[in-house]
């Protein structure tokens, strides 16, 4: 995704709520403690954010309660105004835009999802999808066909005039998901979806947002605290701890590599096995006698898939292609088997 345009790009943010957070701020040094500020009678909720997303990309914003991923995921749309910094969507200054087009923007580009479904119990699920479409101005004929289609995409067929009341709350899920696509959004904000889901349901919900991506490569920022459900499906995580990103990397470089104290606190239950990739460990031989493998292995397996191959082919490079066969790099045999069963001196 490195050559993708960015589509969110995010500048020194800062979001403070209190008496007046403008003066506040810009009254003090960049650098002043969480502590001295929350003291002073003021709640950092952002906290000198930079950030850039790109198109296609799904990143991940996650940390426990308070952390300000939710505040920071609303400054991107507006939804609260940031107290100092700049955000850009699409290379326009959301500062700069008016009420009007600040509306235009999020009815054409942006899509929302969150925990609280938000259906309209009068409605039935056909109603309901089309509901964004009616407030856009668009006919009958027109919003119900669309409708149609995004029920039949998160597989709803055959419950069109259910009402919320009759449907499950994976289901219900899947009504405001459609709903939200059903304005063919570029960018996708949700906010904790499948946090009031049982297991077993967001599992399913999971699998099938992973198709749904698959299919509409949408750049899509999705906020949980679950860390479980942050490495299955970002592009990047973003974890957050004081209203500030502590670390925004690839899920395998935040097992392999966490960097802080607190990001490690998240990877401790985690094996590491499961979630770091062939393509997450790349490097190169450094000598010449070095034993390279005469066949490669996909960068997209996991170092626990490749664990029969890392057992009993004694090479000390093997290497790693794309899905296209192109060679990406080397996988170190001896640091993937450390992911896998721990370093020799543990």
């Amino acid at each position: 995704m490195t050559d993708s345009k960015t589509v969110i790009s995010c500048s020194n943010v800062w979001k403070l709520f209190g008496k007046n957070p403008s003066v506040y701020l810009n009254s003090i040094p960049e650098n002043t403690p969480y502590d001295k500020i929350a003291n002073d009678g003021y709640i950092t909720a952002v906290r000198q954010v930079s950030l850039n997303i790109v198109e296609g990309e799904m990143i991940v914003i996650m940390g426990l309660s308070g952390s300000g991923k939710s505040t920071l995921v609303r400054c991107f749309a507006r939804l609260l105004d940031i107290t100092k910094g700049n955000i850009w969507v699409d290379g326009e200054d959301l500062a700069k835009l008016s009420e009007t087009q600040l509306i235009e923007l999020r009815r054409k580009k942006m899509g929302m999802v969150f925990q609280n479904f938000g259906l309209l119990p009068h409605r039935n699920v056909l109603d309901n999808v089309a509901f964004p479409l009616e407030m856009r101005g668009q006919g009958v004929h027109e919003r119900r066909e669309r409708a149609l289609e995004m029920i039949e995409l998160v597989g709803l067929n055959g419950r069109e005039e259910y009402y919320p009341r009759e449907l499950s709350g994976g289901q219900q899920q899947r009504v405001g998901i459609a709903r939200s696509l059903a304005i063919e959004p570029d960018i996708w904000f949700l906010d904790e979806p499948f946090s009031a889901l049982d297991p077993l349901i967001r599992r399913e919900m999971q699998d099938e947002f992973l198709r749904l991506q698959e299919m509409l490569n949408k750049t899509i920022v999705f906020i949980t605290h679950d860390f479980d459900e942050a490495i299955r499906l970002a592009d990047r995580i973003a974890i957050m701890k004081d209203g500030a990103i502590e670390q925004c990397d690839t899920p395998d470089q935040i097992v392999l590599k966490p960097a802080t104290e607190y990001v490690s606190k998240f990877t401790l239950e985690i094996e590491k096995a499961r979630v770091v990739h062939a393509k997450g460990m790349l490097q190169n031989p450094t000598t010449e006698d070095t034993r390279i493998a005469d066949f490669a292995v996909s960068g997209e397996k996991t170092i626990q898939e490749l664990a029969r191959i890392l057992v009993n082919e004694d090479f000390d490079f093997y290497p790693v292609e794309n899905s296209d066969g192109k060679n990406l790099g080397f996988l170190n045999r001896k640091e993937a088997l450390e992911v896998l069963i721990g370093p020799a001196n543990a």
